[in-house]
């Protein structure tokens, strides 16, 4: 068979292709073939990157800040660097004292971006107003402290084709350049020791909650459920409940990673697990199936510390287990981070985290279970 009967071959095939592909439209053959009909080499090469050019999906990322200037600017500065160009990004600045408008008008000439303030309303009800502007057929949901690397869409728009879901999301990491208390801090979220590394096991890969600093989905399943609710803390994970009750397909992409800041200081930490294990007890009273062994397990740490801490005056020897779990932790991360300062710091990190979420799980037991006082 000659090359001109090879053509006449081919020809068919893509005609035929070009019209829908893998349920998105495909707009192959809306345009003349500039190329001479009969050269197979050529016409297999242009139809080949109009089909691939026809499926790049466009995503819309959604940034809500507040008070994070230099954070912002941080992560749009690793958006530049993407191997996947097809996305715009949308900021919302959530009643700043300090707005973040500069920043990113600074990114106007590199980054398709757009930037809306409004008046603090939690953010939540920011990402669902700069969902009402996205354009993009794909909905991302990231931290104003995230930083992604460049191949970072590459790897949700190649888990996209090959996984068809309603929503999805990611992990987190630590960069070197992170502070050694914000190593720590990142030992603590993701330690087995510490219930962090329990989430986003690869055998749970289709039964993952994603969570905001990294969460994906598509706009008209956005819109179906509603948005994020107005809940100050916690809000990620009730949209995750009600993604899965909802019927649609949730998972885990282990190459969309990003790298997330941490808390600078114990105390902000504090403040931050202490919410966390409130808000937990918020979404029980929502979704009580929601609630799992593993969400008890800082409530337990505190009520087993207070009793070591009370029977090591009777029976010193109690200390002996307090001190085999410090040790656990500080081998363990001594090993993850290779650093002896990160691994001390990781210890107190663990029993912030611990303690920290345990007391707000506790308190919100009292306040919102017994007494039936909202926060």
């Amino acid at each position: 068979m000659n090359e001109l009967n090879v053509s006449y071959v081919f020809c068919p095939v893509f005609l035929l292709w070009g019209k829908k592909v893998g349920g998105i439209r495909c707009p192959a053959m809306s345009s003349i073939c500039p190329v001479p009909f009969f050269d197979t080499r050529f016409l297999t090469l242009y139809f080949c990157r109009q089909i691939k050019s026809s499926l790049m999906e466009v995503f819309s990322i959604i940034i809500p800040v507040y008070n994070r200037p230099e954070e912002i600017d941080d992560l749009l500065n690793s958006l530049t660097r993407q191997t996947y160009v097809h996305f715009e990004v949308i900021v919302v600045d959530d009643g700043s004292s300090i707005p973040c408008e500069p920043v990113v008008n600074a990114y106007n000439d590199r980054l398709r971006i757009r930037y809306f303030y409004i008046e603090n309303s939690g953010p939540g009800l920011a990402r669902n107003q700069g969902v009402r502007y996205a354009e993009g057929e794909i909905v991302i949901v990231l931290d104003s402290d995230c930083i992604v690397p460049a191949s970072y869409l590459e790897q949700v728009h190649e888990s996209l084709m090959r996984y068809k879901v309603d929503a999805f999301g990611g992990a987190d990491r630590a960069h070197s350049s992170f502070s050694a208390i914000q190593k720590a801090v990142n030992y603590s979220m993701t330690s087995f020791f510490t219930t962090g590394g329990i989430r986003g096991s690869r055998r749970h890969l289709d039964t993952f909650y994603p969570r905001s600093f990294n969460m994906g989905m598509r706009k008209e399943v956005y819109e179906a459920l509603g948005g994020f609710s107005d809940m100050r803390y916690g809000e990620d994970i009730d949209f995750s409940i009600r993604i899965f009750a909802a019927g649609y397909k949730c998972r885990y992409f282990p190459g969309a990673w990003v790298y997330h800041k941490r808390r600078t200081n114990f105390v902000q930490f504090f403040r931050q697990v202490w919410h966390s294990g409130y808000a937990r007890i918020i979404l029980y009273q929502k979704y009580p199936e929601s609630l799992k062994w593993v969400h008890c397990l800082p409530a337990l740490f505190v009520v087993g510390l207070l009793g070591v801490c009370i029977s090591a005056f009777f029976v010193p020897k109690v200390w002996g287990l307090l001190l085999f779990y410090i040790s656990l932790i500080f081998f363990d991360a001594l090993v993850r981070n290779k650093n002896g300062i990160v691994a001390l710091l990781s210890i107190i990190a663990a029993f912030v985290q611990l303690i920290g979420y345990g007391t707000g799980f506790l308190e919100a037991i009292w306040r919102e279970g017994i007494l039936r006082k909202k926060y």
